[in-house]
């Protein structure tokens, strides 16, 4: 057989006879060695692509949220402070050695486990409502643990000083029985105390840290002679390493918890009143017409009532921990935190019925044109009424002064557009069947002897369901407006005298009804 050559990415193979007639391909070296290099080679470039994936994610993380940041910054700055008495031999010998206690005190205050179960139960949300997970950053909540540190660290040790005494006075056979009692009862007690819900909210950290010490001392003083030595040392450290974070986090760019809890409530006022908006006009505006974009601004809006759902674990965290804080703003130190949780409750409930109303428009059940016509309007108008009055709410606890007349103005339209709604729903009957007399025929009865075109029974529950929850949200919205007047009296705001302001925001209200009339009316226009 003659000799073949065969050409592959400019490499000559050659082809040679065995003796019993097959033919071998012969391989070059270089090709192994190619292989090899182009393996090693993608690794390499899978590995980069990942760390730069991962700095870009971690970027976007700091640029997204600077405070995270800063947070860092303040751990870095307040464990390089504590060091120094490591790093220095007077400071290292005025504490006796035990300068760990002071950096282990410094790592679990800043450690953010206050929030990891507000995390896991805001995880859902995280994309479309990053601000809720920044729960462990604020001062309040390192003043929290700082101060539960120092006390239960203090109670613990005194009392375990008072066991060692008593116990060491009682005789060597009797000693080890008074310790085990006393850690049996106080530890049993200490543990009870932290499930009751008022010892839980605000001194559940202390409770802990009173267990671990007292268990530690107590135990220890039975083999070691210097126990208030001991005590003494490890009760210094910890109110050094507390006191220098308490330090970091009030000079260095505090984030304060009623700051972010006053905030957080304004948020969700605008987020409900976009969503109310949102529902309604989606309903009566279902044409299938519109474009991407106005399409996906409006999901975005009707997303909002699910942060308000979702933000009750944060406003009662926010609550909690801006008792701590000391006056700053604004804000005193006896602020009336528990009323943005009644504010909350309020706008939760609002909230509900706005999860009612999204079901309602993706309902299987279509609505008869004829009754959607006919409650469009009211429908419409009682909607942005109603999300106008959450709006003024907002700006009203946004600028901290008490409601100005426009508020009233505006609970008063939402009466009168109750009040349409309801005369609306009266004359159903009578739409259906002229000839009758709404009072005296039921709704039933009037759709099954309707001689304009007929109606199911079935066509009518959707929107006569959505037009009794808007009248529901309208009464719960009252009950809102009645919590932030309680908020302006108990925090005493302002009054609000600014005409400028005043004539900023009502021009601002008018803009808004006026758009709002736009969209109410292409709605109606579409059905």
């Amino acid at each position: 057989m003659a000799p073949r050559k065969e050409v592959f990415e400019g490499v000559e193979w050659r082809i040679r006879v065995v003796a019993d007639g097959s033919t071998e391909a012969l391989v070059p070296a270089t090709e192994l060695a190619r292989k090899a290099w182009l393996g090693i080679k993608g690794l390499i470039s899978g590995f980069a692509l990942k760390v730069r994936m991962f700095v870009k994610k971690a970027w976007d993380v700091g640029t997204n949220d600077p405070r995270k940041v800063i947070h860092c910054i303040k751990v870095g700055l307040a464990l390089t402070i504590v060091s120094l008495f490591y790093f220095m031999r007077p400071l290292y010998d005025g504490v006796g050695g035990n300068a760990m206690w002071a950096v282990m005190t410094v790592v679990v205050v800043f450690e953010p486990t206050v929030g990891k179960s507000i995390y896991f139960q805001l995880l859902q949300n995280m994309v479309v409502f990053p601000e809720n997970l920044n729960i462990y950053l604020i001062t309040g909540a390192t003043l929290y643990k700082c101060f539960n540190r120092v006390l239960g660290t203090f109670l613990a040790g005194l009392l375990a000083v008072g066991v060692h005494w008593v116990a060491s006075q009682s005789g060597e056979r009797v000693e080890p029985f008074v310790v085990g009692a006393s850690v049996f009862l106080l530890a049993s007690a200490a543990t009870f105390s932290r499930l009751i819900p008022s010892v839980k909210s605000r001194f559940d950290y202390g409770a802990l840290i009173f267990i671990l010490t007292f268990s530690f001392v107590a135990v220890s003083g039975y083999r070691v002679d210097k126990l208030f030595e001991l005590a003494h040392h490890r009760i210094s450290t910890i109110i050094i390493g507390s006191s220098l974070c308490i330090l970091v986090i009030m000079l260095v760019v505090p984030i304060w918890s009623g700051q972010e809890l006053h905030s957080l409530i304004v948020r969700n006022m605008d987020k409900l009143a976009d969503s109310l908006d949102g529902c309604v006009t989606l309903y009566f505006n279902q044409s299938g017409e519109g474009t991407n974009s106005k399409e996906e601004a409006t999901d975005n809006k009707l997303q909002g009532y699910k942060c308000v759902l979702c933000s009750k674990a944060s406003e009662e965290s926010m609550a909690n921990f801006g008792r701590w804080e000391p006056s700053h703003g604004q804000f005193n130190f006896r602020h009336p935190w528990k009323q943005y949780l009644k504010i909350g409750a309020s706008m939760r409930s609002c909230a509900y019925c706005i999860e009612a109303l999204d079901s309602c428009i993706k309902s299987e059940n279509q609505a008869a044109k004829l009754i959607k016509q006919h409650l469009g309007s009211g429908c419409l108008k009682l909607s942005s009424s109603s999300s106008n009055v959450i709006r003024e709410l907002a700006e009203t606890v946004k600028t901290m002064k008490k409601k100005s007349s426009t508020t009233d103005l505006l609970a008063e339209e939402m009466k009168s557009a109750v009040q349409g709604l309801q005369n609306d729903l009266k004359t159903i009957p009578h739409l259906l069947n002229p000839s009758a007399i709404p009072g005296n025929k039921t709704l039933e009865t009037a759709c099954s002897e309707a001689t304009t075109p007929t109606v199911t029974l079935m066509e009518l529950v959707p929107v006569v369901t959505l037009a009794s929850i808007l009248i529901e949200i309208s009464g719960r919205i009252e009950a809102l407006v009645d919590a932030v007047e309680e908020l302006a009296k108990l925090a005493e705001f302002g009054i609000n005298d600014d005409k400028s302001k005043h004539s900023k925001m009502t021009d601002k209200t008018a803009s808004d009804a006026k758009q709002q009339t736009e969209g109410t009316m292409k709605a109606l226009q579409m059905v």
